[in-house]
């Protein structure tokens, strides 16, 4: 080394050998660390086991600066059942009369420790502390939930821990009333291996359903329990029961499972899971739908009749309708029978390929058989009828439904208006929703256009005023299309003071005429000579980008 460096320039020897002297006095130091820390850590482990008290061990170590790894290295020596308490005792110590504060793996530590000796309550506690001791940092709001989630999870091995503290962790969590990622976090405890108990799954269920904003959690949850074969009791079906009242969906599928079962059917768990495999068919979710189906299925869940009836409903909505009658036949062959359920889906799916004749085939068959269509079942038949030309069948259908004491929805209801004001018939349809309006039924502003347009057509200026006022009385504000047709037949009737009225109006709530308004409205001034108002209606077409100056 000396003959090496004597081949160096003087000025760089110097520098080296002093580069080699720092390096190995901060080998030294942390050499020194460590053997401090390790004799800190002795030092406490050898107080503890001879009984000093805590009072005692303050005065002791006063002078002493815990660390992160020391306080670690204690815990864990203390992890054993039988020195559980011992291990709660010192983390309290060194937080309170060391003022050490503790980190979040610190807090995950002890509490394995106290759940594997079955000290629960003070598990329970400690958790509580840490989810809400650190509120955010930096005014970041900060993710107690993941972050004591990961923690547990990291040191659950070198804390030789057992899987319930996980159950004890969620339960926390919903006391807290923390569950904004609770499903996430169930899918990372399973992909760890930790499934959580049924007990676990009812008490975040149970904070879900009594949450105002988080009740949609439920279902999303509840889907993963099946997923992961955590079967339901009767305290989670009591649950979700409470969720379907309170979402306003309990009697709806009160009256789909007993279409579909063919009976009366008050069973809580087979309501629940109907509604959850229906929901996911109908969001699109079939294939997953269809998964939790069969596994259901295994564990008799779901009566045969009601999964025929979803797995129909699935391939429906597949718009595969040949595969569906086929598991229709299969399930005649088995001796089940069609319910009003079914017609209603195959009636659906003919009506949107525009196959009205085998649509009214079905009906007449449910007729045959008893089955009582119902409200789902004539919206069908009458947007489908009314969008292919069969207005007089549609007008037939809407007329038997309010016979049974039902309304048609809003949009069959304007497919089938849209039709008569084409045709003419404007008045007929302002009496049929007269008819409805006594009923109960709640228009929107879409139907109110349709017979403005329809009156329009008539040149029948009263009765798109008497709509526009009972408009006005329903707190319904009147779209652009209604406007226009307003504005367009006062034009026409030389009305042009009340014209301008509504043409102000339209352009304060920044609503805008189509081509064809614009076209009308300029080809009637022209008609009568008044090139003055055509022309500004002209300019505007082209300055909105309708026409080409």
């Amino acid at each position: 080394m000396a003959f090496l460096l004597s081949k160096i320039q003087p000025p760089l020897c110097r520098s080296i050998i002093k580069s080699t002297q720092v390096l190995l006095q901060t080998r030294q130091c942390i050499t020194q660390s460590n053997e401090d820390k390790d004799a800190i850590f002795s030092s406490i482990l050898e107080s503890l086991n001879k009984g000093l008290n805590w009072d005692s061990l303050t005065k002791k170590f006063s002078s002493v600066k815990l660390t992160n790894p020391i306080i670690q290295q204690v815990l864990l020596q203390l992890k054993e059942p039988i020195n559980a308490k011992q291990a709660l005792k010192f983390f309290h110590w060194s937080a309170q009369h060391m003022h050490f504060q503790h980190g979040i793996s610190n807090y995950c530590i002890t509490v394995h420790i106290l759940v594997k000796a079955r000290l629960f309550k003070d598990a329970k506690a400690l958790l509580e502390s840490v989810l809400v001791y650190k509120k955010s940092i930096n005014d970041v709001p900060y993710d107690m939930f993941n972050n004591v989630l990961d923690s547990l999870l990291d040191s659950y091995e070198v804390a030789d821990s057992i899987p319930i503290v996980f159950d004890l962790f969620v339960q926390t969590c919903g006391k807290l009333r923390m569950i904004d990622n609770v499903v996430d976090g169930c899918r990372i405890l399973d992909e760890n291996g930790f499934g959580l108990s049924v007990i676990s799954y009812n008490t975040l269920l149970h904070v879900m359903q009594k949450s105002e904003k988080k009740t949609f959690l439920v279902w999303s949850l509840y889907e993963h329990m099946i997923e992961k074969r955590i079967y339901p009791n009767e305290v989670t079906y009591s649950i979700l029961i409470s969720a379907l009242g309170k979402e306003g969906r309990l009697k709806r599928f009160l009256d789909l499972v007993d279409r579909m079962h063919g009976k009366k059917c008050s069973s809580p768990g087979v309501v629940v899971n109907t509604c959850l495999v229906f929901g996911m068919i109908d969001e699109g979710k079939i294939g997953d739908g269809m998964n939790l189906l069969k596994r259901m299925l295994q564990k008799n869940m779901i009566p045969d009749t009601i999964s025929f009836s979803l797995g129909i409903m699935g391939k429906v909505r597949t718009g595969d309708l040949d595969a569906a009658w086929e598991v229709y036949e299969e399930m005649h062959k088995r001796g089940f029978e069609g319910n009003s359920f079914l017609s209603t889906l195959f009636i659906g799916a003919y009506c949107k390929e525009r196959k009205i004749e085998e649509a009214i085939v079905l009906m007449q068959e449910m007729d045959d058989l008893g089955m009582k269509p119902y409200d789902e079942t004539f919206n069908h038949l009458i947007e489908g009828c009314s969008r292919t030309g069969y207005l007089e069948e549609s007008l037939k259908f809407c007329q038997r439904m309010i016979n049974m004491g039902l309304l048609p929805s809003c949009l069959a209801f304007n497919n089938m208006i849209g039709m008569l004001c084409s045709n003419g018939e404007a008045k007929q349809a302002d009496e049929m929703l007269t008819v409805l309006l006594e009923k109960g039924f709640v228009p929107d502003e879409n139907t109110y256009s349709y017979l403005a347009n329809g009156y329009m057509k008539l040149g029948n200026v009263a009765g798109i005023l008497k709509l526009y006022y009972e408009m006005e009385y329903k707190s319904l504000s009147p779209s652009s299309s209604f406007l226009s047709s307003l504005i367009i037949c006062l034009y026409q009737h030389g009305r042009v003071r009340e014209a301008d009225k509504y043409l102000f109006m339209l352009k304060a709530r920044s609503l805008t005429l189509g081509l064809h308004s614009y076209e009308t409205l300029f080809a009637s001034h022209l008609e009568k000579g008044d090139k003055t108002r055509a022309q500004p209606f002209y300019e505007e077409m082209v300055r909105n980008g309708l026409k080409t100056g």
